[in-house]
């Protein structure tokens, strides 16, 4: 059982910039690849960017050159920097960590992220 706490999110207007963190309760994290998943008011849970345990990244076409996930094997944390933000960001972000052999997902409580127009 992992347990995945977020923090960080918040209102912001747009054109600014929040940080989210995600603390992962493992002794193998590195078994782990991580995302961001995030819920707008009505829609289902779109995925928003993951990152391997090497470091390996992938984007929605929709935050590319604007949101940056990253990772710290050490200190088992995952973090995602969004910059330039937008009103149609406003979503419930999640963290998600997916077992590379089980398989299994783990899902945070999520965390409100609000931007203003």
């Amino acid at each position: 059982q992992v347990q995945l706490v977020e923090s960080g999110g918040g209102l912001v207007q747009a054109g600014g910039s929040l940080r989210l963190a995600c603390a992962a309760s493992t002794d193998i994290f590195r078994a782990y690849n991580m995302a961001w998943y995030r819920r707008g008011p009505g829609n289902q849970r779109d995925q928003v960017a993951t990152i391997t345990p090497g470091g390996t990244t992938t984007y929605a076409d929709s935050v590319k050159g604007r949101f940056t996930i990253s990772r710290d094997n050490a200190k088992n944390t995952v973090s995602l920097q969004m910059n330039s933000l937008k009103p149609e960001d406003t979503a419930i972000y999640y963290c998600n960590a997916n077992g590379r052999f089980s398989g299994i997902n783990y899902w945070g409580q999520g965390t409100q992220v609000t931007v203003s127009s």
